[in-house]
């Protein structure tokens, strides 16, 4: 495919009335119109004015969408998130799981591992690995984690889960404080895994201990972790003022004040924050009940909860989160585009082929209109996503 007439934020400049040509998967060439030799053997789309294109987004931290969620641990369900995720300008992630039974888990992380074995790149989103969100988190910030299924971080079962997820395991949350903990965030660093600090108690001073032992990644920022206090600066302080670490962040307005986003990208700057969903199955659905782990989630005016008030996930589309954080904030598109894209793919070792819009990385590209929504998706070449014009 040949994309013409169009404004790219490509790796290391924005490329004024450009092209992009798609081949094999690829991005096979990128420069000005005027640059542009021979459009033989290639399908055009004619992009209209006023448009931009950005590299796909990446989502490092979603449950489900579209009635379907990881832990249902079904073909059918992965078949649904990688459909359905291209609309809202995600062009990868990794599937989340969260804190259940341990047979429960086991099931989610075999059913993913023989999807992503098999997985196929025909115009869906890319399933890049595992969050394990939990059980290995603090019960005091449990929030929407099942308390009666949390443990104390266990190595031995964790080997055992990677075993099962064929290696597939990229991510892990959990709370530092809790025995066990700075064992496992040293093993996880070891093998090239992300340790992320979450749902967690862990003081300040505790942070920094997790930091040495190899953590480098906060599970959205502000919600259920230790608050920033002026004689104890907590989670959220630690945060802010450590560099190592890299700060998923919920921009829906409702998980955290649109203010807070813009306190913490002056402290973390476009480099060190993350923009992720956090969604759940009810995400493109209509309000009503609907289940997360076993329990009862309602869902009403763009908010998730449990049936004490609790926050359950999001109902957030990452384009959304997008839009939100340059109203929230005044940010300029590259560091957004730094938040949703580049950002996801360092922290996974995987910039050499995702993230950015560059020559020989995969042609996974979102076109935003003048309004910043989401126009077009390609996953890997393919167009995933065109939005239906009023």
């Amino acid at each position: 495919m040949l994309l013409k007439g169009i404004r790219i934020y490509s790796e290391d400049k924005i490329i004024e009335n450009g092209y992009i040509k798609l081949k094999d998967e690829k991005i096979a060439e990128l420069g000005t119109l005027e640059d542009l030799e021979t459009e033989e053997g290639f399908e055009v789309i004619e992009i209209p004015p006023h448009c931009q294109a950005v590299p796909g987004f990446i989502d490092v931290h979603i449950h489900g969408v579209n009635g379907a969620d990881t832990m249902d641990g079904t073909k059918e369900a992965l078949d649904t998130m990688v459909a359905a995720l291209p609309k809202e300008g995600t062009t990868s992630f990794l599937a989340t799981t969260m804190t259940q039974e341990g047979k429960q888990i086991e099931h989610a992380l075999l059913n993913a591992a023989e999807y992503i074995e098999t997985q196929s790149s025909n115009g869906k989103a890319e399933i890049l690995g595992l969050h394990l969100e939990g059980p290995f988190v603090n019960a005091e910030k449990a929030g929407a984690q099942p308390i009666q299924h949390i443990v104390d971080p266990d190595l031995g079962l964790f080997k055992e889960w990677q075993r099962l997820s064929g290696g597939t395991i990229k991510l892990v949350t959990l709370a530092p404080e809790q025995p066990g903990g700075l064992e496992m965030i040293r093993f996880l660093k070891e093998n090239g895994i992300i340790a992320s600090i979450g749902h967690t108690d862990a003081t300040f001073e505790q942070v920094d201990e997790a930091i040495e032992a190899g953590a480098n990644h906060v599970t959205h920022l502000f919600n259920q972790m230790r608050g920033l206090h002026h004689r104890e600066p907590g989670v959220v302080g630690a945060a802010f003022l450590r560099k190592e670490l890299k700060a998923e962040i919920i921009v829906d307005g409702v998980h955290v004040h649109p203010d807070m986003v813009n306190l913490a990208y002056k402290n973390k700057q476009s480099e060190g924050l993350i923009l992720i969903t956090d969604s759940m199955r009810a995400k493109c659905l209509k309000n009503g009940m609907y289940d997360l782990g076993g329990q009862e989630v309602t869902v009403k005016d763009g908010k998730a909860v449990l049936a004490d008030g609790t926050l359950a996930g999001s109902i957030l589309k990452l384009g959304h989160a997008v839009k939100n954080m340059l109203t929230y904030t005044g940010c300029s598109l590259e560091e957004a585009i730094e938040m949703a894209s580049v950002n996801p793919a360092k922290q996974l070792n995987v910039f050499d082929r995702k993230g950015s819009i560059a020559v020989g990385k995969d042609a996974d590209i979102v076109i935003l209109d003048e309004n910043m929504n989401v126009s077009l998706t390609f996953c890997r070449g393919t167009l995933s996503y065109k939005r239906e014009e009023n």
